[in-house]
């Protein structure tokens, strides 16, 4: 199983939230290129970025901090948050992102959604699907959409979508586990995906339990930032 630590960014800053709530903000770092050499050092290959700025205001926010990161590290980053424009992922991708994951634009506008995924391919796209009570959220997770989870995946994935990130929104930054069961069932229904699980990791044997239940990957956020593991246990992991 892939182990992907995440960078979260308001502001420029390295921070985490609860539950995707913005009023539950707390800062870890000031500078999130700090943090990511330490990712590397560590051994890690891959990180997780999210511009929570741009995921609220619908447009890319923080690209020069993703640039940063890319030009002093030789970390596989994979970019989300305020990508809804061509312009947008341009961006990313000459920021120096490997890959960007989308999220909300796959609900409001498929067509882009999918046009990008023709013209990318399916290595660079991820798809965000991040879920409140199995319906996706959109916009910074701010709004609940109509679209349930398996008809949305079994959408993307009939297009040729390969990886997917799922978040349990009420998992998030809880530190009470991952939602293995969702991801149990996801599987299930749909066992060639790539599975990436985000949301709620608490420890080496959460990571474990996802690895057994043959995830592809795990995002691990808050358990870094609160000590639950480290990076270097992550990394042997």
């Amino acid at each position: 199983m892939v182990i992907i630590p995440a960078i979260d960014i308001i502001g420029g800053k390295c921070v985490r939230l609860t539950k995707g709530d913005y009023e539950q903000k707390k800062v870890y770092a000031d500078d999130p290129v700090e943090v990511a050499k330490g990712f590397e050092q560590a051994g890690l290959k891959r990180l997780h970025v999210v511009d929570l700025d741009g995921a609220k205001s619908s447009r890319i926010v923080n690209h020069e901090v993703l640039a940063a990161i890319t030009n002093q590290t030789s970390l596989q980053v994979d970019f989300g948050g305020g990508i809804k424009t061509d312009a947008d992922i341009e961006l990313a991708f000459a920021c120096g992102a490997q890959q960007v994951t989308v999220g909300s634009i796959a609900v409001k506008d498929s067509t882009t959604c999918l046009r990008w995924l023709k013209k990318y391919g399916s290595e660079r796209i991820i798809l965000g699907a991040d879920v409140m009570g199995e319906y996706i959220a959109v916009h910074g997770w701010q709004e609940t959409s109509t679209l349930a989870l398996f008809p949305f995946l079994e959408r993307y994935l009939g297009e040729g979508v390969k990886y997917v990130i799922c978040t349990d929104i009420a998992k998030d930054g809880m530190l009470q586990g991952s939602s293995i069961e969702l991801y149990k069932r996801i599987l299930e229904k749909f066992p060639s995906i790539q599975l990436i699980a985000s949301g709620g990791v608490d420890g080496m044997q959460d990571l474990r339990n996802l690895q057994s239940a043959g995830l592809y990957g795990a995002i691990v956020g808050k358990a870094i930032y609160e000590g639950r593991v480290t990076a270097d246990e992550l990394a042997k992991l």
